[in-house]
């Protein structure tokens, strides 16, 4: 693997970690949280950030969990894949389960299951990743272009 290859994949990494931790604390959260919340402007405000009474917190957890570490395994199989094309359409898949996972990391934090410090770092995090496979599947994608066109 190439040094950018491995970087990458230490990206992946590091973000696939945080999410696994993520997913742990909101569920301890969620089994010590208090039952009881308010209604403020047709929002609910919990008095802690997730409560035990919803089963929403678990199912949003596991869709990030599923979608945030599976960018980093389609990361993996892109750097071994078999061919130019192999490699953009594994990369396409990885740039996907990023996007999927902003899109949930919007969710826990519209409905006050991570705080704003939470939800800024990790969809920062999230968002370099995307930003990362935008880049290579466009270069990639110019690339098998130009070999067409010749």
């Amino acid at each position: 693997m190439s040094k950018i290859c491995d970087a990458i994949q230490e990206k992946c990494l590091t973000f696939g970690d945080r999410i696994i931790k993520l997913n742990d604390y909101l569920l301890k959260e969620a089994t010590n949280a208090k039952p009881t919340y308010k209604v403020v402007k047709g929002e609910r405000i919990y008095d802690k950030p997730v409560p035990v009474h919803l089963q929403s917190v678990t199912a949003l957890c596991n869709q990030l969990l599923r979608s945030g570490t599976s960018i980093g395994a389609n990361n993996a199989e892109a750097t071994n894949a078999i061919s130019k094309t192999d490699y953009l359409a594994k990369s396409f898949i990885a740039l996907k389960e990023a996007r999927e996972s902003l899109y949930w990391i919007d969710l826990l934090h519209r409905n006050h299951y991570i705080d704003d410090k939470q939800y800024n770092s990790i969809y920062a995090d999230c968002e370099e990743l995307v930003k990362i496979f935008v880049t290579r599947c466009k270069k990639i994608s110019e690339e098998l272009e130009k070999k067409k066109n010749k």
